[in-house]
């Protein structure tokens, strides 16, 4: 999906030796999705990235399950997940089902004694309250307010935070993030439509190459099961590497909304493509200008899909009470729409300040424990106010 980057020094052709300055050779390592099917980038390591020394007990840490089916709109007040020290523990599935699971986190300090790797799923992170860099066997990515960092499954990464306070919105998917194909050339290049372009992507930067023995722990989760893994010599000993497949950063600040006379429906927004869900950016931008034009969005009946929309920051107009890191659930099934009042609040509104993630999914999600212990119960009739 991302674009070629090359980092560091690697050999001239692919799959030759590639000796080191005492005449040992590099170990190339290849690092795919969809088998050898599809993106892909090859890395150059110092040691073989195999040499596992001792295994931990694996510990469950699958979501629980509270609601499987329901039919009803829910809310939930995200910043009343308590902050956590831990990075892993910090992290609380909220809403799942088999195509990606909906996660809030409220770290307050970086991984140091340890390393992170997702096997099961790509990971979209978005950065609701914090700075800091995410260190990864590519090189550096610096965030902050506003990010989206995508992560490749399998990749290995330490996330390192500079200060406590910390609040992310995390999507785990079981299929790798895309740009949606609209946005694209026959061969790949973001077409001048697309609400971003490849200057918008930030790659990883500041390859540091590390040469060290000793015993590296990498916590790997696999099937709700995580695994400590430890390995001899330090993950991230690329002295270099090239390709198509590693994590980036796309800033929700740099997406340009698409607008009209009318009001636009939300495929406009959509910022990223998965198997069975879409990603949204929902950002301030001009409202319609049709003279007769209602800003507000119209009732809609969601047939087909699943509508999470957390929200980040601004005033929006076609809800009452919103705070921010609220997340709203409208399921499938039944029609949502504004308010009551927000229609006619809204006409002759020239702008909106909002600025939202939305998640629509294509098979139902499920409540876990945690989603009910923050849920806001009075929204379910909020409409009949």
């Amino acid at each position: 999906m991302p674009h070629y980057i090359q980092l560091g020094t690697i050999p001239h052709k692919r799959h030759t030796q590639f000796r080191k300055p005492d005449g040992g050779l590099y170990s190339e390592q290849l690092f795919s999705t969809e088998g050898f099917s599809d993106d892909y980038s090859l890395l150059y390591h110092i040691y073989p990235p195999t040499q596992i020394i001792k295994t931990d007990a694996p510990i469950d840490v699958a979501p629980k399950v509270a609601e499987e089916k329901m039919l009803k709109h829910r809310c939930f007040e995200g910043f009343q997940v308590k902050p956590v020290s831990d990075y892993l523990d910090s992290r609380k599935a909220v809403l799942v089902n088999n195509d990606c699971h909906i996660v809030l986190a409220a770290p307050q300090k970086s991984m140091s004694d340890y390393f992170y790797k997702n096997a099961d799923a790509d990971e979209l992170i978005f950065i609701h309250e914090g700075t800091g860099t995410v260190k990864t066997q590519y090189g550096k990515l610096d965030f902050s307010y506003g990010d989206y960092i995508v992560i490749p499954r399998g990749t290995i990464y330490q996330i390192h935070f500079n200060d406590a306070n910390n609040r992310l919105f995390i999507v785990e998917s079981f299929s790798p993030f895309r740009y949606p194909k609209r946005y694209l050339s026959r061969h790949g290049q973001l077409l001048e439509h697309s609400p971003y372009c490849e200057r918008d992507i930030r790659g990883p930067k500041d390859l540091e190459t590390i040469d060290e023995k000793g015993d590296f722990l990498i916590k790997t989760k696999k099937k709700g099961v995580l695994y400590g893994l430890h390995y001899g010599t330090h993950p991230f000993d690329v002295i270099g590497w090239d390709g198509c497949c590693y994590p980036y950063i796309f800033s929700i600040h740099d997406f340009e909304p698409i607008t009209g006379r009318v009001h636009q429906p939300p495929p406009v927004h959509q910022t990223f493509d998965a198997h069975n869900f879409v990603v949204c950016s929902f950002c301030p931008r001009l409202y319609d200008y049709h003279p007769d034009a209602v800003p507000a969005p119209y009732n809609h009946s969601n047939i087909d899909s699943d509508e999470v929309l957390y929200y980040v920051d601004g005033d929006f107009m076609s809800r009452k009470n919103v705070t921010r890191g609220m997340i709203t659930l409208h399921p499938a099934g039944i029609p949502h729409g504004p308010h009551p009042g927000a229609v006619e609040k809204s006409i002759g509104k020239k702008e909106t300040l909002e600025l939202a993630v939305m998640v629509d999914t294509f098979h139902p999600l499920q409540l876990t424990e945690e989603a009910i212990r923050i849920e806001n119960e009075g929204y379910t009739m909020s409409w009949a106010e």
